[in-house]
């Protein structure tokens, strides 16, 4: 199955980017404020970790999530199927995110598909790059999106831009959920 595929993936380009940088697990955990335990188990493929943990993560080693879950991916093509589309989800929080654009390291920007479920919210502790850009479209249901001390409810049709600097969340409606778009740009 793609998913589980793509989990095992991860938790080996995980493993391999704490051992790139020399840090122990301890290290890590100091570094994420994840539980020692937690790494290993993420590491090990034994458990997938929150789209908040993956956050954690991200900031530490300065990716963005598109950037991680595309490394994860096999090959380089220009077209990128549906069905080769890489899918994650976080079942805790209640999201589905699949990478739209097709891996590649020398652009800049990815488009994401987002979707979660009615009630989730997601909540991110620090953005993995300071001042990334990023365009929000949402396509079906309505989602509340906080940065900082900002806040913009949206509905179905709605834009929306700005640069991430700081905490941020996103909250699907209570019934509707949410299914949006998603370009993030590297600064």
């Amino acid at each position: 199955m793609q998913i589980q595929d793509t989990e095992q993936r991860l938790a080996a380009r995980l493993a391999e980017l704490r051992l790139q940088r020399g840090w122990s697990l301890d290290e890590l955990s100091i570094a994420t404020g994840i539980s020692r335990a937690s790494l290993s188990r993420i590491e090990r493929s034994e458990t997938s970790p929150t789209a908040a943990l993956l956050n954690r993560l991200c900031v530490a080693y300065g990716l963005t999530m598109s950037r991680l879950l595309s490394e994860v991916e096999e090959g380089v093509d220009l077209l990128l199927t549906r069905d080769q589309q890489p899918v994650w989800q976080d079942e805790t929080s209640g999201f589905h995110r699949r990478n739209v654009s097709p891996p590649a390291t020398h652009f800049r920007c990815e488009l994401v598909e987002g979707k979660l479920r009615p009630g989730a919210r997601i909540d991110y502790d620090a953005p993995p790059l300071h001042g990334m850009e990023q365009h929000i479209w949402l396509r079906e249901g309505e989602l509340t999106v906080s940065m900082d001390s900002q806040q913009w409810t949206m509905k179905a049709g709605d834009s929306l831009r700005f640069h991430l600097t700081g905490k941020s969340s996103f909250a699907a409606h209570l019934t509707a959920g949410a299914r949006y778009l998603l370009v993030v740009c590297k600064p």
